[in-house]
Protein backbone atom coordinates (compact mmCIF):
# COMPACT_ATOMS: atom_id res chain seq x y z
CA UNK A 1 0.00 0.00 0.00
CA UNK A 2 2.74 2.42 -0.96
CA UNK A 3 1.97 6.11 -1.36
CA UNK A 4 -1.04 5.87 1.00
CA UNK A 5 -1.49 6.92 4.61
CA UNK A 6 -1.39 3.66 6.50
CA UNK A 7 -3.09 2.79 9.77
CA UNK A 8 -1.54 1.26 12.86
CA UNK A 9 -1.27 -2.49 13.36
CA UNK A 10 -4.24 -3.68 15.45
CA UNK A 11 -2.04 -6.12 17.39
CA UNK A 12 0.56 -3.50 18.33
CA UNK A 13 0.69 -2.61 22.04
CA UNK A 14 0.12 1.06 22.86
CA UNK A 15 0.13 3.20 26.01
CA UNK A 16 -3.22 4.97 26.46
CA UNK A 17 -3.72 7.79 28.97
CA UNK A 18 -4.16 6.42 32.46
CA UNK A 19 -7.08 8.69 33.29
CA UNK A 20 -10.38 9.02 31.43
CA UNK A 21 -10.22 12.74 32.13
CA UNK A 22 -7.28 13.03 29.74
CA UNK A 23 -9.55 12.19 26.80
CA UNK A 24 -11.76 15.26 27.39
CA UNK A 25 -10.18 18.62 26.63
CA UNK A 26 -10.65 21.62 28.88
CA UNK A 27 -12.85 23.36 26.29
CA UNK A 28 -15.14 20.38 25.70
CA UNK A 29 -18.85 21.30 26.14
CA UNK A 30 -19.46 18.22 28.30
CA UNK A 31 -17.53 19.91 31.09
CA UNK A 32 -20.09 22.74 31.04
CA UNK A 33 -22.91 20.20 31.15
CA UNK A 34 -21.29 18.46 34.11
CA UNK A 35 -20.88 21.65 36.16
CA UNK A 36 -24.34 22.98 35.20
CA UNK A 37 -26.20 19.84 36.29
CA UNK A 38 -24.17 19.41 39.49
CA UNK A 39 -25.12 22.93 40.59
CA UNK A 40 -28.87 22.38 40.11
CA UNK A 41 -31.22 21.59 42.97
CA UNK A 42 -32.95 18.66 41.30
CA UNK A 43 -35.24 18.01 44.26
CA UNK A 44 -36.54 21.57 44.18
CA UNK A 45 -37.09 21.32 40.44
CA UNK A 46 -39.31 18.28 40.89
CA UNK A 47 -37.21 15.37 39.63
CA UNK A 48 -38.29 11.92 40.76
CA UNK A 49 -35.85 9.70 42.62
CA UNK A 50 -33.63 12.38 44.16
CA UNK A 51 -34.26 10.84 47.57
CA UNK A 52 -33.73 7.09 47.09
CA UNK A 53 -35.93 4.43 48.69
CA UNK A 54 -34.47 2.40 51.54
CA UNK A 55 -35.48 -0.88 49.91
CA UNK A 56 -35.25 -2.33 46.43
CA UNK A 57 -32.52 -2.21 43.83
CA UNK A 58 -30.46 1.02 43.87
CA UNK A 59 -31.42 3.38 41.07
CA UNK A 60 -29.42 5.84 38.97
CA UNK A 61 -29.25 9.36 40.36
CA UNK A 62 -31.39 11.79 38.29
CA UNK A 63 -28.32 13.96 37.64
CA UNK A 64 -26.70 11.12 35.66
CA UNK A 65 -29.77 10.63 33.48
CA UNK A 66 -30.19 14.39 33.05
CA UNK A 67 -26.60 14.67 31.81
CA UNK A 68 -27.29 11.92 29.27
CA UNK A 69 -30.45 13.71 28.13
CA UNK A 70 -28.68 17.06 27.71
CA UNK A 71 -25.79 15.40 25.88
CA UNK A 72 -28.26 13.82 23.46
CA UNK A 73 -29.92 17.21 22.96
CA UNK A 74 -26.59 18.90 22.16
CA UNK A 75 -25.61 16.17 19.70
CA UNK A 76 -29.04 15.60 18.10
CA UNK A 77 -29.44 12.11 19.54
CA UNK A 78 -33.14 11.70 20.30
CA UNK A 79 -33.51 7.94 20.51
CA UNK A 80 -33.11 6.36 23.96
CA UNK A 81 -31.68 3.24 22.28
CA UNK A 82 -28.98 5.31 20.58
CA UNK A 83 -28.19 7.04 23.87
CA UNK A 84 -27.78 3.60 25.45
CA UNK A 85 -25.25 2.63 22.75
CA UNK A 86 -23.40 5.94 23.05
CA UNK A 87 -23.03 5.45 26.81
CA UNK A 88 -21.23 2.18 26.09
CA UNK A 89 -18.80 3.44 23.43
CA UNK A 90 -18.64 7.25 23.52
CA UNK A 91 -15.67 8.52 25.53
CA UNK A 92 -17.32 11.89 26.23
CA UNK A 93 -20.43 10.23 27.61
CA UNK A 94 -18.34 7.77 29.62
CA UNK A 95 -16.58 10.73 31.22
CA UNK A 96 -19.85 12.56 31.82
CA UNK A 97 -21.60 9.63 33.52
CA UNK A 98 -18.63 8.13 35.34
CA UNK A 99 -18.73 5.07 33.06
CA UNK A 100 -22.34 4.26 33.96
CA UNK A 101 -24.43 2.52 31.26
CA UNK A 102 -28.19 2.78 31.90
CA UNK A 103 -30.42 0.88 29.49
CA UNK A 104 -32.77 2.57 27.03
CA UNK A 105 -35.89 1.89 29.13
CA UNK A 106 -34.39 3.76 32.07
CA UNK A 107 -33.48 6.71 29.84
CA UNK A 108 -36.91 6.76 28.17
CA UNK A 109 -38.77 6.52 31.49
CA UNK A 110 -36.72 9.38 32.94
CA UNK A 111 -37.62 11.60 29.99
CA UNK A 112 -41.31 10.60 30.18
CA UNK A 113 -41.71 11.01 33.95
CA UNK A 114 -39.81 14.28 34.35
CA UNK A 115 -41.10 16.45 31.51
CA UNK A 116 -42.04 19.44 33.71
CA UNK A 117 -38.78 19.24 35.64
CA UNK A 118 -36.74 19.22 32.41
CA UNK A 119 -38.66 22.35 31.31
CA UNK A 120 -37.60 24.04 34.56
CA UNK A 121 -33.99 23.12 33.76
CA UNK A 122 -34.34 24.84 30.39
CA UNK A 123 -35.65 27.97 32.10
CA UNK A 124 -32.76 27.88 34.57
CA UNK A 125 -30.32 27.68 31.65
CA UNK A 126 -31.91 30.78 30.11
CA UNK A 127 -31.54 32.61 33.44
CA UNK A 128 -27.84 31.75 33.57
CA UNK A 129 -27.35 32.98 30.00
CA UNK A 130 -29.13 36.19 30.98
CA UNK A 131 -26.85 36.66 34.00
CA UNK A 132 -23.81 36.14 31.80
CA UNK A 133 -25.00 38.93 29.50
CA UNK A 134 -25.48 36.71 26.46
CA UNK A 135 -28.81 38.37 25.57
CA UNK A 136 -27.61 41.96 25.67
CA UNK A 137 -28.60 42.79 22.08
CA UNK A 138 -32.29 41.81 22.60
CA UNK A 139 -32.64 40.50 19.03
CA UNK A 140 -34.28 37.13 18.42
CA UNK A 141 -35.45 35.11 15.42
CA UNK A 142 -38.70 33.15 15.59
CA UNK A 143 -39.51 30.12 13.46
CA UNK A 144 -41.58 26.95 13.60
CA UNK A 145 -40.75 23.32 12.88
CA UNK A 146 -43.07 20.37 12.24
CA UNK A 147 -42.35 17.37 14.45
CA UNK A 148 -43.86 14.03 13.48
CA UNK A 149 -46.03 12.31 16.09
CA UNK A 150 -46.37 8.58 16.66
CA UNK A 151 -49.82 8.81 15.07
CA UNK A 152 -49.86 7.26 11.59
CA UNK A 153 -51.48 9.26 8.79
CA UNK A 154 -54.01 6.46 8.30
CA UNK A 155 -55.20 6.99 11.88
CA UNK A 156 -55.79 10.70 11.45
CA UNK A 157 -59.16 11.78 10.06
CA UNK A 158 -60.76 14.90 8.73
CA UNK A 159 -64.25 15.07 7.24
CA UNK A 160 -62.92 14.85 3.68
CA UNK A 161 -60.51 12.01 4.47
CA UNK A 162 -63.20 10.05 6.32
CA UNK A 163 -65.66 10.45 3.45
CA UNK A 164 -63.03 9.37 0.93
CA UNK A 165 -62.16 6.29 3.03
CA UNK A 166 -65.81 5.27 3.34
CA UNK A 167 -66.32 5.65 -0.40
CA UNK A 168 -63.31 3.42 -1.06
CA UNK A 169 -64.69 0.73 1.23
CA UNK A 170 -68.13 0.91 -0.38
CA UNK A 171 -66.51 0.60 -3.79
CA UNK A 172 -64.54 -2.45 -2.62
CA UNK A 173 -67.69 -4.09 -1.22
CA UNK A 174 -69.51 -3.50 -4.51
CA UNK A 175 -66.58 -4.98 -6.43
CA UNK A 176 -66.56 -8.11 -4.24
CA UNK A 177 -70.34 -8.52 -4.62
CA UNK A 178 -69.93 -8.50 -8.41
CA UNK A 179 -67.16 -11.09 -8.01
CA UNK A 180 -69.56 -13.23 -5.93
CA UNK A 181 -72.12 -13.13 -8.73
CA UNK A 182 -69.42 -14.14 -11.21
CA UNK A 183 -68.38 -17.06 -8.99
CA UNK A 184 -71.86 -18.56 -9.32
CA UNK A 185 -71.03 -19.44 -12.91
CA UNK A 186 -67.85 -21.35 -11.97
CA UNK A 187 -67.36 -25.03 -11.21
CA UNK A 188 -68.76 -26.17 -7.80
CA UNK A 189 -65.40 -26.83 -6.07
CA UNK A 190 -63.82 -23.62 -7.28
CA UNK A 191 -67.04 -21.72 -6.63
CA UNK A 192 -67.14 -22.72 -2.97
CA UNK A 193 -63.53 -21.66 -2.29
CA UNK A 194 -63.97 -18.33 -4.09
CA UNK A 195 -67.28 -17.61 -2.36
CA UNK A 196 -65.86 -18.22 1.13
CA UNK A 197 -62.85 -15.98 0.45
CA UNK A 198 -64.96 -13.13 -0.93
CA UNK A 199 -67.47 -13.34 1.90
CA UNK A 200 -64.64 -13.04 4.44
CA UNK A 201 -63.34 -9.93 2.68
CA UNK A 202 -66.81 -8.39 2.59
CA UNK A 203 -67.30 -9.08 6.30
CA UNK A 204 -63.94 -7.45 7.13
CA UNK A 205 -64.81 -4.38 5.06
CA UNK A 206 -68.16 -4.04 6.82
CA UNK A 207 -66.38 -4.14 10.17
CA UNK A 208 -64.12 -1.33 8.94
CA UNK A 209 -67.14 0.62 7.77
CA UNK A 210 -68.75 0.31 11.20
CA UNK A 211 -65.54 1.50 12.86
CA UNK A 212 -65.41 4.51 10.51
CA UNK A 213 -69.01 5.41 11.41
CA UNK A 214 -67.99 5.49 15.06
CA UNK A 215 -65.06 7.73 14.12
CA UNK A 216 -67.51 9.98 12.25
CA UNK A 217 -69.51 10.51 15.45
CA UNK A 218 -66.35 11.51 17.35
CA UNK A 219 -65.27 13.72 14.46
CA UNK A 220 -68.50 15.72 14.64
CA UNK A 221 -67.83 16.37 18.34
CA UNK A 222 -64.25 17.58 17.78
CA UNK A 223 -63.92 21.40 17.89
CA UNK A 224 -61.59 21.58 14.87
CA UNK A 225 -63.30 18.71 13.00
CA UNK A 226 -60.15 16.59 13.10
CA UNK A 227 -59.30 13.53 15.16
CA UNK A 228 -56.21 11.39 15.73
CA UNK A 229 -56.76 7.92 17.16
CA UNK A 230 -53.25 7.11 18.47
CA UNK A 231 -52.13 10.54 19.66
CA UNK A 232 -55.26 12.63 20.32
CA UNK A 233 -53.36 15.94 20.42
CA UNK A 234 -51.58 15.46 17.06
CA UNK A 235 -52.95 17.20 13.98
CA UNK A 236 -52.39 16.94 10.24
CA UNK A 237 -50.14 19.76 9.01
CA UNK A 238 -48.84 20.84 5.65
CA UNK A 239 -45.12 20.64 5.01
CA UNK A 240 -43.04 21.10 1.90
CA UNK A 241 -44.05 18.45 -0.59
CA UNK A 242 -46.29 16.41 1.71
CA UNK A 243 -48.23 16.44 4.96
CA UNK A 244 -47.33 15.20 8.41
CA UNK A 245 -49.35 14.30 11.48
CA UNK A 246 -47.57 15.93 14.38
CA UNK A 247 -46.93 19.18 16.22
CA UNK A 248 -45.76 22.68 15.38
CA UNK A 249 -42.83 23.57 17.65
CA UNK A 250 -42.25 27.32 17.91
CA UNK A 251 -38.74 28.48 18.83
CA UNK A 252 -37.24 31.89 19.60
CA UNK A 253 -33.45 31.97 19.15
CA UNK A 254 -30.97 34.64 20.21
CA UNK A 255 -29.51 36.13 17.03
CA UNK A 256 -25.96 36.57 18.36
CA UNK A 257 -25.18 33.34 20.24
CA UNK A 258 -27.90 31.15 18.67
CA UNK A 259 -29.29 30.11 22.04
CA UNK A 260 -32.92 29.06 22.41
CA UNK A 261 -34.58 31.56 24.74
CA UNK A 262 -38.20 30.38 24.46
CA UNK A 263 -40.17 27.55 22.90
CA UNK A 264 -43.74 26.36 22.68
CA UNK A 265 -45.52 23.31 21.26
CA UNK A 266 -48.84 23.72 19.48
CA UNK A 267 -51.01 21.60 17.22
CA UNK A 268 -51.95 24.56 14.99
CA UNK A 269 -50.33 23.91 11.63
CA UNK A 270 -49.79 27.54 10.55
CA UNK A 271 -47.48 30.14 12.11
CA UNK A 272 -49.56 33.30 11.55
CA UNK A 273 -51.10 33.28 15.04
CA UNK A 274 -47.86 32.62 16.95
CA UNK A 275 -45.87 35.84 16.51
CA UNK A 276 -47.13 37.90 19.46
CA UNK A 277 -47.21 35.00 21.93
CA UNK A 278 -43.66 33.88 21.09
CA UNK A 279 -42.40 37.47 21.22
CA UNK A 280 -43.89 37.88 24.69
CA UNK A 281 -42.32 34.61 25.82
CA UNK A 282 -38.91 35.66 24.51
CA UNK A 283 -39.06 39.07 26.16
CA UNK A 284 -40.10 37.55 29.50
CA UNK A 285 -37.28 34.99 29.32
CA UNK A 286 -34.68 37.63 28.46
CA UNK A 287 -36.04 40.05 31.10
CA UNK A 288 -35.79 43.04 28.78
CA UNK A 289 -38.15 45.90 28.03
CA UNK A 290 -37.20 46.41 24.37
CA UNK A 291 -37.03 43.54 21.92
CA UNK A 292 -36.71 43.15 18.17
CA UNK A 293 -38.14 40.00 16.59
CA UNK A 294 -37.33 38.70 13.11
CA UNK A 295 -39.59 36.15 11.37
CA UNK A 296 -40.31 34.91 7.86
CA UNK A 297 -43.34 35.80 5.77
CA UNK A 298 -45.30 32.89 7.21
CA UNK A 299 -45.82 35.00 10.36
CA UNK A 300 -47.23 38.02 8.52
CA UNK A 301 -50.63 38.89 10.01
CA UNK A 302 -51.87 42.39 10.73
CA UNK A 303 -53.46 41.56 14.06
CA UNK A 304 -50.31 39.86 15.37
CA UNK A 305 -48.04 42.71 14.24
CA UNK A 306 -50.38 45.25 15.87
CA UNK A 307 -50.36 43.26 19.13
CA UNK A 308 -46.55 43.28 19.14
CA UNK A 309 -46.51 47.03 18.44
CA UNK A 310 -48.88 47.73 21.32
CA UNK A 311 -46.70 45.60 23.61
CA UNK A 312 -43.61 47.61 22.67
CA UNK A 313 -41.99 44.88 20.59
CA UNK A 314 -40.47 45.70 17.20
CA UNK A 315 -41.05 43.05 14.55
CA UNK A 316 -39.44 42.61 11.14
CA UNK A 317 -41.63 40.39 8.94
CA UNK A 318 -41.76 40.43 5.12
CA UNK A 319 -45.17 40.88 3.61
CA UNK A 320 -46.92 37.85 2.19
CA UNK A 321 -46.86 37.59 -1.61
CA UNK A 322 -50.48 37.52 -2.80
CA UNK A 323 -49.97 38.18 -6.51
CA UNK A 324 -50.05 35.31 -9.01
CA UNK A 325 -48.07 37.31 -11.57
CA UNK A 326 -44.80 35.43 -11.06
CA UNK A 327 -46.51 32.03 -11.25
CA UNK A 328 -48.16 33.11 -14.51
CA UNK A 329 -44.87 34.24 -16.02
CA UNK A 330 -45.39 38.00 -15.53
CA UNK A 331 -43.54 40.53 -13.39
CA UNK A 332 -45.05 41.38 -10.04
CA UNK A 333 -44.72 44.81 -8.41
CA UNK A 334 -41.32 44.02 -6.89
CA UNK A 335 -39.93 42.83 -10.22
CA UNK A 336 -41.35 45.83 -12.05
CA UNK A 337 -39.73 48.20 -9.56
CA UNK A 338 -36.34 46.58 -10.15
CA UNK A 339 -36.69 47.01 -13.91
CA UNK A 340 -37.62 50.68 -13.77
CA UNK A 341 -34.98 51.48 -11.14
CA UNK A 342 -31.94 52.95 -12.92
CA UNK A 343 -28.76 53.84 -11.00
CA UNK A 344 -30.63 53.69 -7.71
CA UNK A 345 -33.23 56.26 -8.86
CA UNK A 346 -36.82 55.25 -9.52
CA UNK A 347 -37.87 56.36 -13.01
Amino acid sequence: MGRFIEGRDRTQGILLPEQLDDYVTESNPVRVVDVFVDELNLDQMGFDGVNPAETGRPAYHPSVLLKIYIYGYLNRIQSSRRLEREAQRNVELMWLTGHLKPDFKTIASFRKDNGKAISRVCRQFVVICQQLGLFSEALVAVDGSKFKAVNNRDRNFTSAKLQRRMEEIESSIARYLIALDASDRQEPERKQATTVRLQEKIAALRVQMQALKEVEIKLEQAPDKQISLTDPDARSMKTRGTGVVGYNVQTAVDAKHHLIVAHDVTNVGIDRDQLSSMSERARAAMATESLTVIADRGYFKGEEILACHEAGIDVIVPKTVTSNATAEGRFDKAGACQIFCVNGVMK
